[in-house]
C-alpha cells in the first residue's frame, strides 16, 4: 500500500482483476473494527437523502434526467466529518453517501411515472404515493443483497464501476484531510449565481436554439431542422457528473431525433399527408416540436424500455444463480460466507422471508388503497 502523510492509500490490486490465489486486503481490513453505523452517520445520511431527493425531483422532471448524488453527497460527508470532536471514519462516511445516494433512486421511479398519473387525470392521495416508493424501495433492497458477493467480490476488477471508483477515490483522500467540499461549495455559488443571471435578469436564455440566426430559422420552418442547447447550470452539471461517455450518449440520441427522426417524419409525413389527432392538422404542417412531441418522444421511451429489457435479460443468469445459490443456503442450512465482517450479508432466509412479506404488502396496498372495483 502507498503511504501519504501517514494515511494508508487503496491497496495496488484495488481495480485489478485478482490473480488465482490472490487475495485482496480492504482498504480498512476485515479484523479491524471501527464507528460506521452512528447516530451521526444515519442521521446526516437521511438530511443528505432529503436535499437530494428534491434536487433530483426538481432536474428529472424539468430535463428529464436524474443525477446519482453519491458523489457529491461523498463529497460533503468528508467536508462536514471534520466539523465533529471526533472526526468521521470512512465507513461512517460511506453509510452516509449510501442513505443519502437512495434519493436519486427512489425519486426516478416515482417522477417518471407519478406525470402519467396526473395526465390521465386520475385521483392521487399522498399516502398511496409514499407507500408505493416505500414498498418499492424495500423490494430493490431486498433483491439486491443476495447479488452483492457476485458483484463485488467475485467480480472484482471485471466491473469498473466508475461512480464507485470516483466515491472511493474522494473517501480515501478525505482521510488524507482533503479540501472537496470546499471546491462543491464553490461549484454551487458560481452555479446558483449564473442561474440567477437566467431567470431574475433574463440575460441570456436558458435554451438556445438555432432558431437566433435568421437563415437557420427558415431551415427550421422549411426542413424541420433545428438544434437547441440548453445552457442551465443544472444541465450543464449534470454533464460534468455522470461523465463524458454516458453525456455523450445521451447528445447522440438528441442529434439522432432532431437531425435525422424529425426530418424523416417530416418527409414521409409530407408525402403521405397523414393527419395528426383528430385530423385537423397535417405533418406538413407541423413545427419540429410538435414533430417531436407526437411521434418522436415516443420513439425514446420504446428505447428506454427496450434497453431495460435487455438489461434485465443479460443479468438473469446472474440473478438465477443468485437465487439458487441463497435457496440451497435455506434448505441445506448451509452458508457460502465466511465468518468476516465483509462477506457477511443478511441470511437468505430473512431475505427472502422480507421479499414475499413485502409483495403480500404490495398486493394488499393495491387492492385496498388503490382499485376500487
Amino acid at each position: 500500500m502507498d503511504e501519504e502523510n501517514g494515511v494508508k492509500g487503496l491497496p495496488e490490486n484495488a481495480y485489478s482483476i485478482l490473480e488465482s490465489g490472490e487475495e485482496y486486503v480492504p482498504y480498512i481490513p476485515a479484523g479491524k473494527k471501527i464507528p460506521e453505523v452512528t447516530i451521526r452517520s444515519v442521521f446526516i445520511g437521511i438530511l443528505m437523502a432529503i436535499l437530494f431527493t428534491a434536487a433530483a425531483a426538481y432536474l428529472g422532471l424539468k430535463i428529464g434526467q436524474v443525477f446519482e448524488a453519491a458523489i457529491p453527497i461523498a463529497i460533503l460527508a468528508v467536508g462536514m466529518g471534520g466539523m465533529f470532536r471526533r472526526k468521521s471514519t470512512i465507513s461512517e462516511n460511506v453509510i452516509i453517501q449510501s442513505i443519502g445516494s437512495a434519493s436519486g433512486v427512489v425519486v426516478a421511479g416515482m417522477i417518471f411515472t407519478l406525470p402519467a398519473i396526473f395526465i390521465l387525470n386520475l385521483q392521487l392521495q399522498f399516502y398511496q404515493t409514499f407507500i408505493a416508493a416505500l414498498l418499492g424501495g424495500f423490494l430493490g433492497i431486498l433483491f439486491i443483497i443476495p447479488m452483492r458477493r457476485y458483484f463485488v467480490r467475485d467480480q472484482h476488477g471485471y466491473l469498473p464501476f466508475p461512480e464507485g471508483t470516483a466515491i472511493t477515490e474522494v473517501l480515501v483522500t478525505g482521510e488524507r484531510g482533503g479540501d472537496q467540499a470546499k471546491v462543491l461549495v464553490k461549484a454551487a455559488i458560481i452555479g446558483g449565481l449564473y442561474d440567477f443571471c437566467i431567470a431574475t435578469f433574463g440575460l441570456w436564455r436558458e435554451v438556445i436554439s438555432t432558431r437566433v440566426i435568421a437563415p437557420l430559422a427558415v431551415v427550421a420552418d422549411k426542413a424541420k431542422l433545428v438544434v437547441k442547447v440548453n445552457a442551465g447550470a443544472a444541465v450543464m452539471g449534470l454533464g460534468y457528473i455522470i461523465g463524458l461517455r454516458y453525456a455523450t450518449i445521451i447528445a447522440a440520441g438528441s442529434f439522432v431525433s432532431w437531425l435525422v427522426l424529425i426530418p424523416a417524419v417530416f418527409y414521409f409525413g409530407q408525402h403521405l399527408g397523414m393527419p395528426v389527432g383528430d385530423a385537423t392538422m397535417t405533418i406538413a404542417q407541423m413545427s419540429p416540436e410538435e414533430i417531436f412531441s407526437n411521434y418522436i418522444r415516443h420513439i425514446g421511451i420504446g428505447g428506454i424500455a427496450v434497453a431495460g429489457i435487455i438489461g434485465i435479460l443479460k443479468s438473469s443468469k446472474i440473478i438465477i444463480s443468485t437465487f439458487t445459490v441463497g435457496f440451497k443456503e435455506i434448505f441445506t442450512g448451509k452458508s457460502e460466507s465466511t465468518a468476516e465482517r465483509t462477506d457477511r450479508d443478511i441470511g437468505m432466509a430473512a431475505v427472502v422471508s422480507g421479499i414475499i412479506l413485502t409483495l403480500l404488502a404490495v398486493f394488499l396496498f393495491f387492492g385496498l388503497g388503490v382499485v376500487d372495483s
